[in-house]
């Protein structure tokens, strides 16, 4: 557990409200609550979870909260203060914030002139009548409000004057937090120090700030850090950084920075490690790819790939790593490449549960071998299961669970039709007993996988489990035309686990077809190694 002695941030998710208007990023109400509840389960003590009234989604949202309560975590209704030259009273977005339920409620305000004049078409006048009112209602009403003050950097360098009147009124009429938004993503980290540091002068002392950085600088974390570093103690931000254009701070940088490296209690430690599990949660929900070198939490945040780091790293991980992975549940990952040495074909066999000796004739053939596959188009470091099959082969330990003869694929292309007909045939041999089947799809890959499965479903029923959940090609040398070579990456899966494969050719059939056929024989080699399992047990 983290002392209680460590000084204390409030972390704010808008993952639910910024995030979501990321171009491509959709959630249904469904996805929202789930999302809701993996942050209330890593520890986040506010959670914005959208403007109810702005759309019915967001309202049955926080119906559905209040039927089903979050365990710690509060839950934040948000929308903008009044509109102009109207009352609170009459205001509808209000009336829908308070059927929400919610004990805490985000307004925001305008800082900058020039977006109440342009923007709002109203008066300065009017727009601090507008925060003190909405404020006020809402204090009236029972809630505890976080003023966010959009655009507030913007809006302090082009009239710091008023920027300040607009704080003033929202402290006046009982805001409970202030929050800087840099919502225009522009401001570097000197300019978010010396602005904080000259406001906390001329408003009353003890008032609580927050931060609210947007990335389009790529200064959203940095900005996020030296806004704490400078006083302010609620950290707004989102999942992997999920937002509008080029996104909000993210969250999975700045809780391990500022809780690890500054020393901020935010979550507990053993909700810090559940920090790379909620990331890939939220992205597989939202259904976007996770960005693989993100930092902290990203696949290749603790992989090593040459040789030399390799080396260092297997004796003391402190040389080429900032923190331990496991803090924040990741991994470290040795990666396989034609930069590979010794060291990494030694920790990448242990890590398929093989021991070899590095003075071992066979490491060094298996070493040869991979770097003269690479230099033929192969890359093994997104491809380890055909690594391992690689390794087991130089080893004598590759098990023959099937043979390919032979297969042939035909194409048809009726006229005037978009669609494509596949044929594969397949001549495949298992435990000595030959076998010719065919099968049909919607392309010449699906064909030759479809037909291969039937093949083998009779023999491997664990087969009908598996899918093929992801194909790509890659040209390697494009000048050559049509004679290029084409690499073949196939992610296969059977339930949680997931396994990819490689395929090189000039024949692009050819390439897919090494892909398919080394991804169905993995998975039975994951299945045969956890059936072994358990009958040992």
């Amino acid at each position: 557990m983290i002392a209680n002695s460590l000084p204390q941030l409030w972390i704010y998710d808008t993952t639910l409200r910024d995030g979501t208007q990321r171009e491509g990023l959709s959630v249904s109400i469904e996805d929202k609550l789930r999302i809701a509840r993996r942050l209330d389960q890593l520890g986040i003590p506010f959670i914005e979870g959208g403007w109810p009234g702005a759309n019915p989604k967001d309202v049955q949202f926080f119906w559905q909260l209040q039927e089903e309560p979050l365990k710690q975590a509060e839950i934040v209704a948000f929308c903008s203060t009044r509109r102009p030259n109207t009352t609170v009273a009459s205001e509808p977005i209000l009336q829908a914030i308070l059927a929400a339920g919610t004990r805490w409620v985000t307004i925001f305000g305008k800082s900058w002139d020039l977006h109440v004049t342009e923007g709002l078409k109203t008066t300065l006048t009017e727009n601090l009548a507008m925060i003190g009112d909405t404020i006020e209602y809402l204090r009236a009403q029972g809630r505890r409000v976080i003023y966010d003050a959009e655009h507030w950097f913007d809006g302090y360098k082009h009239n710091r004057d008023y920027a300040l009147q607009t704080l003033e009124t929202a402290i006046a009429s009982g805001a409970e937090w202030l929050v800087f938004c840099d919502t225009n993503g522009g401001t570097l980290p000197h300019e978010i120090t010396q602005i904080i540091t000259d406001v906390v002068k001329y408003i009353p002392s003890g008032t609580k700030l927050g931060i609210h950085t947007h990335n389009d600088s790529d200064t959203a974390v940095a900005n996020a850090l030296v806004a704490v570093m400078t006083g302010v103690r609620m950290v707004q931000g989102t999942i992997n950084g999920y937002g509008e254009r080029c996104g909000n701070a993210n969250l999975c940088s700045l809780i391990p920075n500022l809780q690890l490296k500054l020393g901020f209690q935010c979550i507990e430690e053993n909700q810090i490690s559940q920090l790379t599990e909620t990331s890939r949660f939220v992205s597989e929900v939202v259904n976007l790819a996770p960005d693989e070198h993100a930092p902290f939490v990203g696949r290749s945040a603790f992989a090593h790939k040459g040789g030399i780091h390799v080396s260092a790293v297997e004796r003391n991980p402190l040389t080429y790593e900032h923190i331990q992975p496991q803090q924040i549940g990741n991994c470290r990952r040795i990666v396989i490449s034609e930069q590979s040495g010794i060291s990494n074909v030694l920790s990448k066999a242990r890590s398929f549960g093989i021991e070899l000796d590095k003075n071992d004739p066979t490491t060094r053939k298996i070493l040869e071998r991979l770097k003269a596959l690479e230099s033929e188009g192969y890359q093994f470091e997104a491809a380890e299961a055909s690594f391992e099959l690689l390794m087991r082969q130089a080893l004598g330990s590759r098990r023959l669970f099937f043979e390919i003869r032979g297969f042939q694929v035909h194409c048809e292309l009726g006229q005037g039709e978009e669609n494509t007909s596949a044929l594969a045939t397949v001549k495949v041999t298992v435990n000595g007993k030959n076998i010719l089947e065919a099968a049909e799809g919607n392309g010449p890959v699906a064909a030759l996988d479809a037909a291969l499965r039937k093949a083998l479903v009779n023999f491997y029923p664990q087969i009908a489990a598996f899918e093929l959940t992801d194909y790509k090609v890659r040209i390697l040398n494009g000048h050559t035309g049509t004679a290029a070579k084409t690499r073949v990456m196939v992610e296969s899966g059977s339930g949680h686990q997931r396994w990819t494969t490689v395929g090189v050719s000039t024949n692009i059939l050819e390439a897919s077809y090494q892909a398919v056929v080394e991804g169905l024989e993995y998975g039975l080699l994951l299945h045969s190694q956890a059936e072994a399992a358990v009958i040992q047990f």
